[in-house]
């Protein structure tokens, strides 16, 4: 399997699990190790009460293309932190196209870019995000100690 593939089909598992994602309406585009591409059109229900866009829908967006970008390589990550900076508002109707580049990329931790664009390209966002190596929690011992 190629590196694109493999990606691909991790990318792809995850997606197939993110209720949440899937409920925005959100598509994938394009998948390679590090960098993902996915949209959503602006639906009536995500606008705020100017009538545009809703900064969480927006920051949803960028973060769901940031954490299938993270988990791209196959090695399960989360997010560690992560900041957006808006830069124009979105009207209903529009489709907005979130890429996500890897930055920075160690065994433990990753830095990665999201722009947000609309189908014209004109920039709406930028989000950084960072992220950690994912440690499922231990189970709890079963070892009860004398009293």
């Amino acid at each position: 399997m190629s590196e694109t593939s493999a990606a691909w089909a991790a990318v792809e598992a995850q997606y197939l699990r993110d209720r949440a994602a899937r409920s925005l309406g959100i598509e994938l585009l394009s998948v390679s190790s590090g960098t993902v591409q996915i949209a959503m059109r602006v639906r009536p229900d995500m606008l705020n009460g100017h009538g545009t866009c809703h900064g969480g829908i927006v920051f949803t967006l960028a973060d769901t293309a940031f954490g299938y970008a993270c988990n791209s390589r196959g090695t399960a990550m989360v997010a560690a932190g992560a900041s957006i900076e808006f830069l124009a508002a979105s009207s209903p109707g529009e489709r907005l196209i979130a890429t996500a580049t890897e930055t920075s990329r160690g065994e433990r931790h990753g830095i990665y870019d999201v722009t947000i664009r609309d189908e014209a390209g004109e920039v709406r966002a930028h989000f950084r995000g960072r992220c950690a190596r994912f440690r499922p929690a231990a189970p709890p011992s079963t070892h009860q100690g004398s009293t």
